[in-house]
């Protein structure tokens, strides 16, 4: 018999065993019902059971009570009885509440059939008792958690959740061009070059709203910039197939807007993150929401060959860029930019988010000169521009170089760019559990964050420098694999990093140095196809490993886990 409202696990008190009362078993269990002005009132309700021996002292209360505990879960308590979900029984409650000076004392009588039971109708009086209180009698049945698991779920990780999708639909959108790219080279007759300058296209809007995404987030919340965002880039994929059909300056005017919806994303996601998650689940937070980008690269790159031969290749941007109408309208439904803005919020989630500190008033003034003044700022700007040069070299050329190097066709190139993503969306949230687990036992958070971008960096140079070694294909996918998985340890330390030293300026911090990022992006690019045309592949990857190895230096000298900015 579910009792739905009537019991709270706040206060759970006793259940004590009886072998008389009823001529059946009986458990009392006393709750803690909130009061009215001020007060409490106190609640005893009786369970009887027909079954034998259900509840009697020499069946281990203890256990009686765990699995009680466990059948109710997590209710909230209103004062007063609410209507209860049946299985195989009928129950209905009638809720009489009298004044009494100033407090209200809960009487209640409980109409109750089993079909079960012999018993055709049982009634429980609410009985009086010297303080107050009232003590209910409900006969039979079995009790049921009224409560869905996913109401039960922290509202926090559904905020990570979307997050984590809304980054998922990031990569789909960006790397199906990585993809789309070969058939449609072939199309238009677009050389190296060229494919360069549209591949780079999409850095000059994502330039443009990183510094600017970050402000507005802070100012405005992350909710409204961050479904924006999703909006404005999936329209920009959709009419991607019709600006290269118009030209391609066209098509570089539709890449860079789809930049512009892209730049606000992280930013915007890093405010919201800063607000509702606890230092103590910082990492594996953001780890997980990284490796929806991560996810989305693998989904991109599975899919996108088998559209584009069954389909064509603008089918690729129709059918992902649609995807985000479907998070647009779940965004809208349960997100917010704050806890403190969100209804649905339980007051125990919000002392485990805010960890007794209140709300920060949204930022009305940026503190440039301070920001700027700052070694640890500077220390996350360049290693973030050395990390990103081969983080989008590998993005964006990878199909290429399986296609041109190690001979496989469109869909070979697809499929096998799909691990070395996968084993970074693995290793992501490895990281970060580790991380997580590193700071609870003591060690340093500026220690942690050295350590994980100790080996983002290390990592990916040591494998690349392996790849003019290798002979084979399979050898060259696994390196590949292994620099992009030991790459994403960085996300339990610079990308981290930006919440550690100034929370409350979180979306400006990730703003200015993923500005940096995207420069790299923009000229690691653009300089690749250069390069190729006048040099090597083994060019391209010494130029990444060098700029690894300067952000391991700046990142270990500078870099802290303290809070500098307040």
């Amino acid at each position: 018999m579910a009792i739905g409202g009537l019991i709270s696990n706040r206060s759970f008190g006793s259940f004590i065993g009886s072998g008389n009362g009823c001529q059946k078993e009986r458990g009392i269990l006393y709750q803690r019902l909130g009061g009215i002005n001020g007060t409490e009132v106190s609640n005893r309700v009786v369970f009887c059971n027909r079954k034998p021996n259900a509840l009697c002292r020499n069946h281990q209360p203890r256990k009686i009570l765990s699995s009680l505990q466990h059948e109710l879960g997590h209710m909230k308590s209103f004062g007063c009885f609410l209507q209860p979900v049946m299985v195989d029984s009928r129950i209905r409650f009638r809720s009489n509440i009298k004044e009494d000076g100033n407090s209200k004392i809960n009487r209640s009588r409980a109409y109750y059939k089993s079909e079960e039971s012999d018993i055709t109708e049982g009634v429980a009086d609410s009985l009086p008792s010297a303080d107050g209180s009232a003590e209910a009698v409900l006969v039979g049945g079995n009790l049921h958690n009224a409560t869905p698991w996913w109401q039960q779920f922290p509202r926090r990780w559904v905020i990570v959740l979307l997050c984590f999708a809304s980054f998922l639909l990031c990569n789909m959108d960006r790397v199906n061009m990585s993809i789309a790219i070969l058939p449609m080279s072939q199309e238009y007759s677009w050389n190296s070059a060229t494919v360069g300058l549209i591949q780079s296209s999409f850095f000059w809007g994502y330039l443009l709203t990183q510094i600017l995404g970050g402000i507005w987030a802070d100012k405005f919340g992350g909710k409204v910039v961050l479904g924006f965002g999703v909006v404005w880039w999936s329209f920009a994929t959709i009419m991607t197939p019709i600006a290269a059909k118009l030209g391609l300056p066209f098509l570089l005017v539709v890449r860079a807007f789809m930049g512009i919806g892209e730049g606000v994303a992280m930013p915007a996601m890093n405010n919201m993150l800063s607000k509702w998650i606890p230092v103590s689940e910082r990492s594996r937070s953001l780890a997980l929401v990284y490796s929806g980008m991560y996810l989305g690269s693998v989904t991109g790159l599975a899919f996108s060959p088998m559209l584009i031969t069954k389909f064509g290749w603008p089918s690729v941007f129709y059918s992902f860029g649609s995807l985000g109408s479907i998070w647009f309208m779940l965004w809208l439904k349960y997100a917010y930019s704050s806890p403190k803005d969100d209804p649905d919020l339980s007051e125990e989630e919000k002392k485990v988010i805010l960890g007794g500190s209140k709300p920060r008033e949204p930022v009305t003034v940026i503190p440039w000169k301070l920001i700027l003044s700052k070694p640890p700022v500077w220390a996350l700007i360049i290693s973030h521009f050395c990390h990103n040069w081969g983080t989008f070299i590998l993005l964006t050329w990878m199909p290429t170089y399986y296609n041109q190097v190690l001979k496989f066709n469109l869909t070979e190139s697809g499929l096998l760019c799909v691990l070395p993503w996968f084993t970074m969306a693995v290793f992501a949230n490895v990281g970060g559990w580790i991380a997580d687990t590193l700071i609870s036992r003591g060690l340093s958070i500026t220690a942690v964050r050295k350590i994980m971008q100790s080996i983002g960096f290390l990592g990916p140079a040591f494998f690349l420098t392996q790849l003019s070694r290798v002979k084979t294909p399979a050898m060259a996918v696994l390196c590949m694999a292994c620099s992009q998985g030991s790459d994403a340890f960085s996300q339990s330390g610079l990308y981290s990093n930006h919440q550690d030293i100034g929370p409350r300026y979180a979306g400006v911090l990730l703003g200015l140095s993923n500005t940096a990022g995207v420069l790299a992006g923009v000229f690691g690019t653009a300089a690749t196809g250069y390069i190729l045309q006048r040099g090597s592949w083994d060019d391209v990857f010494n130029v990444a490993v060098g700029l690894y190895l300067i952000g391991t230096l700046v990142w270990n000298l500078f870099s802290t886990g303290e809070k500098v900015l307040d």
